[in-house]
């Protein structure tokens, strides 16, 4: 049995880390596991500009001052998206990828492109720098059940843009279903996609477990059991194609716990566990260096980072809260105890 686990410092490949008093309080928790991490772009107002992500990035680099921690910026794709400011973006360090949110998927989406016909000048601008298109892959037509918008966006849209931009290097974020897990393993090596903790260990009763449970909901939201198991197999699969992507998006406890709670589950602070002891349940701790520290980088064209990070089987109790006052917040498995800590950490 492998009761200490050293790894290549890890990559966070989705991560929302919020503004102003939330990016101060949550940003250290991705920070104190990850060296780098890319950081979505969906404030109010969205990140859509080179000025707009050089100024975040400074505040997140503030909120993490004296650990090491490198933020990777985003471009928020609108209708329209500047083909010319992509291109100085990427070329000039700043933007590592683009993001494309349907128009009103997700938090902070209404913004978001309403077409793929709209941004064709911007993918195609992409295509030729080679600048990476993260999708959350959802469709948001009212008449389409919630739990089959990843398998319809897929295929509606997903098949044609891959197929007419061939070249593209896309991202299927945050997957939750096995039509995705199938689609990506299918595609070519221009096509990865981000698996989170939460749609490993939960399916869709959770968001009903003993009454409504808005700590559990997030989007895309969790789906039946046999998606769960299929995005599990592929995380533990050991295929370079999936990579760790938690998608920890914080809300205050009293967003969440409201009459239209907010989606979104914040797992940072026991991310990097919370991986681990899925791969241990499943046998696969040998494929979890390359899951959490090598296959992200790889497809991004980027180096692993050079420091460690080390993992100890032992016991660590999660705690029903962390933080207060505003930026007051339930981590996932709140209240549970996950068999794997970082070495060192109480």
């Amino acid at each position: 049995m492998i009761d200490r686990l050293t790894l290549r410092r890890p990559d966070d490949w989705h991560v929302h880390l919020r503004d102003g008093a939330m990016l101060e309080a949550v940003a250290p928790y991705t920070a104190r596991q990850f060296a780098r991490a890319i950081v979505m772009p969906n404030l109010d107002p969205p990140v859509t500009t080179v000025a707009a992500a050089d100024a975040y990035r400074a505040r997140i680099l503030a909120a993490t001052e004296g650990t090491g921690f490198t933020p990777l910026m985003t471009c928020y794709l609108t209708d329209e998206a500047d083909p010319a400011e992509l291109a100085r973006g990427f070329e000039s360090g700043v933007f590592t990828a683009a993001k494309l949110y349907p128009a009103n998927a997700t938090t902070n989406s209404a913004h978001g492109v309403t077409a793929i016909a709209n941004i064709q000048a911007a993918l195609e601008a992409m295509q030729r720098l080679g600048m990476p298109l993260l999708v959350h892959g959802e469709v948001t037509d009212p008449d389409i059940d919630i739990f089959d918008r990843e398998r319809v966006f897929i295929e509606r849209t997903l098949g044609a843009l891959v197929r007419d931009f061939p070249a593209l290097k896309i991202v299927l974020e945050h997957i939750t279903t096995a039509e995705a897990v199938a689609f990506v393993e299918a595609a070519g090596p221009n096509i990865a996609a981000t698996i989170t903790p939460q749609h490993l260990l939960i399916n869709r009763n959770a968001l009903f477990a003993g009454g409504l449970r808005p700590h559990a909901y997030c989007l895309p939201v969790a789906k039946r059991e046999e998606h769960r198991l299929a995005v599990r197999r592929a995380a533990t699969s050991g295929s370079p194609k999936f990579f760790l992507g938690t998608d920890s998006a914080p809300h205050s406890v009293e967003r969440k716990e409201s009459a239209c709670g907010c989606a979104g589950i914040f797992n940072a602070p026991y991310a990097l566990e919370t991986y681990a002891a899925v791969f241990d349940e499943d046998g696969a701790l040998g494929h979890f260096e390359a899951f959490a520290s090598e296959n992200g980088p790889r497809f991004y064209g980027l180096p692993p980072n050079e420091g460690t990070l080390t993992l100890e089987r032992a016991e660590v109790a999660v705690p029903d809260r962390v933080g207060g006052g505003e930026a007051g917040l339930v981590p996932f498995r709140a209240g549970e105890t996950l068999p794997w800590r970082r070495a060192g950490s109480a």
